[in-house]
């Protein structure tokens, strides 16, 4: 039996919310991570969290993209 389905909608607690940017910022580094290795590709992903802090991860590396 699977997952069921959610409904993707803003999360309204902000504690609920924040908690959940982190778990999932986890797991989407983690894929770009993941496809940069098996698949040879540059990856550049950029997140803004809540607060406005940046997040970045780059593929092979940051001085590629930002030279």
């Amino acid at each position: 039996m699977g997952r069921g389905k959610i409904e993707i909608k803003r999360i309204e607690n902000s504690t609920n919310r924040q908690v959940t940017f982190s778990k999932r910022k986890k797991g989407i580094l983690k894929k770009a991570e993941e496809i940069s290795i098996l698949c040879d590709a540059k990856v550049l992903l950029i997140v803004y969290g809540p607060h406005g802090k940046m997040l970045d991860f780059c593929s092979p590396n940051s001085s590629y993209v930002f030279s």
